[in-house]
């Protein structure tokens, strides 16, 4: 499995990791757990677990083509619920697993 995964600083990450994570469960399957999220695609897995600095993203799946489109996916519904103060800065890392 490969694992693409980014930390953006924003004061609102569980606001927005909730706002997502109902945005999208409308079609995927979700979860929401006070301020962590997931979201299940039908190729990947997306973790979102905020703090008080910011969101932690991790996205797991097999193809990483996917896994690239799927992370710009997820930084732009962040930055629609981020309208004010986007947009935010993310920096994609792989990570060995």
């Amino acid at each position: 499995m490969n694992v693409i995964a980014t930390h953006v600083a924003t004061d609102n990450g569980g606001k927005y990791v909730r706002q997502l994570c109902k945005h999208w469960s409308h079609k995927l399957q979700t979860q929401v757990e006070g301020d962590i999220g997931t979201v299940t695609f039908p190729t990947a897995v997306a973790t979102m677990a905020a703090d008080g600095e910011g969101i932690a993203i991790s996205i797991t799946g097999a193809d990483r083509a996917d896994l690239e489109r799927l992370a710009q996916v997820v930084a732009t519904h962040i930055d629609r619920f981020a309208f004010r103060e986007a947009p935010l800065a993310y920096d994609w890392q792989w990570q060995e697993q």
